[in-house]
């Protein structure tokens, strides 16, 4: 893995990616000449009308799918053509997921889910390091009066702070947040979203993918994707309203 010459800095920077999926009958393209670069404390967002690529590129910002074409850093590391080992490495190291599933396991404890990422971390840490991040982690999203409960005893939007608290504990370089109300009321999105505006107001960097446009501007930065490019000019950006 190479590293770059960037801008301390910077936690994510991509240069003309692209993606294509390919049949034996038809040809893809999911993402064009995508430019982006997001540095810490950060707060971006995605959003744009189905199919647009929004959920492609969140993919490739998270390790989870390699791009076709183009160069991808995370932290100055050129992660553009990692191996599934290092790209799991990167990924566990550097980012913390939330997605709009909570995906806590509902046989463990608050704490315990919390703290996952640490007990399979390659650097070990000691039993009581690791009381004392996830307490620190639970009470950013306060929810330290409930470490002892399970999963099934809490509502949708206390599971999602759990899972952001989850998605913290090993102090990653950038949040990535897929649509993170989609399986809460109201009521509870926007509590989920207060904590999330919280955070990045103490210094987390968040990406988040939305399809809701009161949430999206929230996000310091807002980016607008049509047919797998971002878009920069007003006029087009008001064609993807009109398609939302």
């Amino acid at each position: 893995m190479s590293q770059a010459t960037v801008n301390t800095n910077t936690k994510i920077k991509m240069t003309n990616i692209s993606k294509i999926f390919e049949t034996e009958e038809l040809e893809t393209h999911a993402l064009r000449s995508i430019d982006l670069e997001i540095n810490a404390g950060d707060y971006v967002s995605i959003s744009g009308p189905s199919g647009c690529g929004k959920s492609t590129l969140l993919s490739i910002l998270g390790l989870l799918d390699m791009p076709s074409d183009g160069e991808f850093y995370i932290e100055g590391v050129n992660v553009t053509d990692l191996s599934l080992d290092e790209a799991a490495e990167i990924r566990n190291s550097k980012i913390g997921f939330i997605f709009q599933s909570f995906n806590l396991i509902d046989e463990l404890s608050v704490f315990d889910n919390v703290a996952l990422p640490l007990r399979y971390s390659k650097e070990k840490m000691s039993e009581q390091a690791i009381k004392t991040r996830v307490n620190e982690c639970l009470a950013l999203v306060a929810m330290s009066h409930r470490v002892s409960h399970k999963p099934n005893q809490l509502s949708g939007g206390q599971q999602q702070r759990i899972a952001i608290a989850r998605a913290l504990v090993a102090n990653p370089a950038i949040l990535l947040v897929d649509e993170p109300t989609g399986n809460l009321d109201s009521k509870s999105g926007d509590q989920v979203m207060d904590v999330l505006e919280k955070l990045n107001e103490n210094g987390t960097t968040i990406c988040m993918v939305t399809h809701d446009p009161r949430y999206a501007d929230m996000a310091r930065t807002q980016l607008k994707l049509l047919d797998g490019a971002i878009l920069t000019t007003p006029d087009i950006v008001e064609r993807v309203k009109a398609a939302v």
